[in-house]
């Protein structure tokens, strides 16, 4: 890994508000670094979460405390207009209930106080081609599924010796394999929310016996707390219940669970919450890394690219936690004073 040119194009992502080329990056310093050594840096080894982790790991070790949390999710980042392969291919978006091509990238968010860093990530790959026989359509397939990949990713966490009290995920990575490993191999706790279909034992004798009900179905009241066992996880938990009204007036309802039965229902909710931290950081990368705007082709250099948005992420997040604002106000400022540079170029030119 070329540190100084990582150092150069990250910083290059957070500074341009259009799409990040080889040739922009060129041009903005002046021909120091040319076209062609930028498109050897992203064509060059494949960097990985173990490279991420390198780097991020002096700041970690600074922040982190016992009771931080590993917030696991993913995003889509739509490229319609990219040829497709491995990575750039069709996924299905939970958010708009259809397959969309792009990339997938399943990210491992370490949050502590109001400090949020990347510690590990998975661009997910599908090097399978097969025909549907229904549609008779080429189509891809990965060869580990997300859970897979968390689990994985959760057992490096726990390899690095990263400190941390509860694993946050949500619905679609609320599997009983995922629920398992964490609680016996791992020995960790979790906080997972839960369709409301799932089915629960609210005692150990009813769950020896198989008799279960929805959690939907459960006689539940505004402070209730129960414990129960899940079908086919063979430990108990606390399930609880929130209920939420939306922006548009309309109510939701909210089901977690947690690994810890001592664990109070408030303190469950309020834990719960730290997971929002992860949609501000997948709205981050897109709108202020530039993920989605670097004309890569190749899956090396997607994937670098990829990375590359991480550790400008990580990069951007330090700047925030020194001069005591978001990431959003400190490209605000970046961007006003680029019009301000443009400004004052335009009055020079109309005076010559």
């Amino acid at each position: 890994m070329n540190k100084q040119h990582l150092e150069l194009y990250t910083d290059y992502l957070l500074s341009t508000f259009g799409y990040a080329t080889a040739t922009g990056l060129s041009r903005m310093v002046e021909g120091q670094v040319t076209h062609d050594q930028i498109t050897r840096f992203l064509s060059a080894e494949e960097l990985t979460s173990k490279d991420l982790w390198r780097l991020v790991k002096p700041t970690v070790r600074e922040v982190e405390q016992e009771d931080a949390v590993l917030i696991f999710d993913d995003t889509i980042q739509e490229k319609p207009y990219t040829d497709e392969n491995e990575v750039m291919c069709w996924h299905y978006d939970h958010t708009k209930g259809r397959a969309v091509q792009g990339f997938n990238l399943l990210n491992c968010l370490y949050h502590v106080n109001d400090t949020d860093i990347p510690v590990a990530f998975e661009l997910i790959k599908k090097p399978v081609q097969y025909c549907d026989l229904k549609t008779r359509r080429l189509k891809r397939a990965s060869l580990y599924t997300k859970n897979e990949l968390m689990r994985n990713m959760l057992s490096v966490c726990v390899q690095n010796k990263l400190k941390f009290r509860f694993v946050l995920f949500d619905t679609w990575f609320s599997s009983k394999e995922n629920m398992g490993y964490i609680k016996k191999d791992l020995v960790k706790d979790f906080i997972c929310a839960l369709k409301s279909n799932r089915l629960v034992a609210v005692s150990k004798e009813d769950y020896a016996a198989n008799r279960f009900t929805p959690i939907e179905e459960l006689p539940w009241q505004e402070e209730t707390l129960f414990v129960g066992w899940l079908k086919d996880v063979p430990f108990p938990m606390s399930i609880v219940r929130q209920v939420f009204t939306n922006k548009d007036g309309s109510t939701g309802i909210l089901y977690l669970a947690c690994s810890d039965i001592t664990v109070k229902r408030g303190q469950i909710l309020a834990t719960y919450q730290k997971r929002w931290p992860v949609e501000v950081f997948h709205k981050s990368l897109k709108q202020n890394a530039a993920l989605g705007k670097a004309p890569v082709r190749r899956v090396v250099t997607q994937n670098n690219h990829v990375f590359a948005v991480l550790y400008a992420f990580f990069k951007l997040e330090c700047l925030s936690i020194k001069r005591h604002l978001n990431h959003f106000a400190l490209r605000a400022q970046l961007y006003l004073k680029a019009i301000r540079v443009a400004y004052d170029e335009l009055q020079t030119l109309k005076a010559a």
